[in-house]
């Protein structure tokens, strides 16, 4: 169970509906409550609905016991498929005709983002290697392998997200992955065109639990159940990740999204208000948040946010978000960054007039934008880092999708000198005898060139 940092008393957020492209009245637009620090308090954050967890149970046995034609039946059920179709799956010829139907700007924007997001996957895959080391009387060491398949889930229902399939499927290549199958729900044409470029070998063409189960407990002959399924997620989906977690690995449980901006007075209220904005417009229960000692900055990012939101055409999601967030109006830049530590949110922008020092402060985050130009949303898009990160506070101890989350790193030993490990042979005995496991003690022993009472052990192999 992680903690969530909330304000006490905190109103669940209201559906606002709004005529999209239609200008609001101003003064009918929400804006950030402003809170003190101490309104800052850590909750029990439980990621997994309940209600959603029950739900997702029964689709992901309806899936494991019923193989291909339960997940027919409940693509069916939920208006993914036809009522008459059997067509979920589509295969790598299939994924290039919808690339190489689609304009050549996207098919550029798709190349170039697959590109950047390679570059920084490879130099991270690059930071942890295989290594061997001596150790008394042999050597040690640790093998870094990619699993042998990923499944890889994007959102489909509110937004097309082929961001997401690059983000999750490139990485898995770039760590070695051999097979790496996507699902998204109803995928648009780029989503498919960004499955291509990515290298999947497969699109599911189901979401929800029952793509989770798809993957994890395998359908059909072509989808084989996955090692490790990763990408973000409704509240099915995350349930439906939990149940599966241990048949399969999993990346994280991802809640809504967040981005925490901490400003002074040298940053532009215009843009962190459209920097707030843009996570916003994720999810009705998205939450955006500003930390700053400075009561103007406030202020003047309130209006602006009434301003920009009376024009967004996603407002209807981003009013409720607007709701969940808050302002916290600090002493000083010291609180702020207490604060900030303590949220660990999923995004925080740095937008202060020294940004490269204090960033080097925050202790606490998923993925951290860096000064006036670091947008979240080049993160969001492509500049290298993953945009699959954690929610929630569990920042405080993981990070995001990464290659290191596609691979195992195992440990090996061997002794090729029998006399150099007798120290450590001796040890294991005694050690074994502390904790009082007198079996451990006698496998020991059985390495032993002397035994204890002074004789000659029998010679063994080294």
């Amino acid at each position: 169970v992680a903690q969530r940092p909330l304000i006490k008393g905190r109103l669940a957020a209201t559906r606002v509906r709004a005529g999209e492209g239609v200008a609001m009245a101003e003064e009918d637009i929400p804006v950030l409550k402003i809170i003190s620090p101490e309104e800052v308090e850590s909750e029990d954050f439980e990621p997994v609905d309940p209600k959603a967890r029950e739900q997702a149970l029964a689709i992901l046995t309806e899936v494991k016991t019923g193989g291909e034609a339960g997940l027919l039946a409940v693509a069916r059920r939920f208006k993914e498929i036809g009522p008459d179709s059997s067509k979920y799956l589509l295969d790598r010829d299939e994924l290039k005709k919808a690339f190489d139907g689609l304009p050549k700007e996207q098919q550029d924007v798709l190349t170039r983002t697959a590109a950047r997001i390679r570059k920084f996957a490879e130099a991270q895959r690059d930071s942890i290697r295989s290594i061997e080391v001596d150790i008394e009387g042999g050597r040690a060491g640790q093998t870094v392998e990619p699993v042998r398949r990923a499944g890889c889930y994007a959102p489909g229902g509110r937004y097309p997200l082929p961001s997401s399939v690059l983000m999750t499927v490139c990485t898995a290549r770039a760590a070695g992955v051999r097979e790496v199958i996507v699902a998204s729900p109803n995928p648009a044409e780029v989503t498919k065109g960004a499955a291509y470029v990515a290298d999947a070998d497969c699109l599911l063409c189901v979401g929800g639990a029952q793509a989770i189960g798809a993957m994890a407990y395998g359908v059909g002959e072509r989808v084989k159940p996955v090692d490790i399924i990763v990408g973000p997620g409704n509240k099915w989906v995350t349930a439906a990740k939990s149940i599966v977690s241990g048949i399969c690995g999993i990346d994280m449980l991802a809640g809504p999204s967040e981005v925490l901006v901490i400003a002074d007075s040298a940053a532009d209220p215009e843009v962190i208000a459209a920097d707030l904005l843009a996570q916003a417009e994720h999810d009705t229960e998205a939450r955006p948040i500003l930390v700053t000692p400075d009561r103007s900055v406030i202020d003047n990012v309130n209006a602006a946010l009434r301003r920009q939101l009376a024009v967004l055409p996603t407002r209807e999601v981003a009013i409720p978000a607007v709701r969940n967030g808050f302002a916290v109006l600090t002493k000083d830049m010291d609180e702020a960054v207490a604060v900030t530590n303590r949220v660990a949110p999923e995004h925080l922008e740095v937008q202060t007039e020294d940004a490269v020092e204090l960033s080097k402060r925050l202790t606490a985050y998923g993925g951290l934008f860096v000064g006036f130009m670091a947008a979240e949303v080049l993160g969001d898009y492509g500049a290298g880092p993953n945009h699959v990160l954690p929610t929630s506070c569990t920042a405080k101890y993981t990070g995001g999708l990464s290659v290191h989350t596609f691979q195992r790193k195992t440990t090996w030993m061997r002794i090729d000198d029998r006399e150099g490990a007798q120290q450590q042979v001796a040890d294991s005995v005694l050690l074994a005898r502390l904790e009082g496991l007198e079996g451990h003690a006698r496998a020991a022993e059985k390495r032993l060139l002397q035994v204890p009472d002074g004789s000659a052990a029998k010679k063994g192999r080294s």
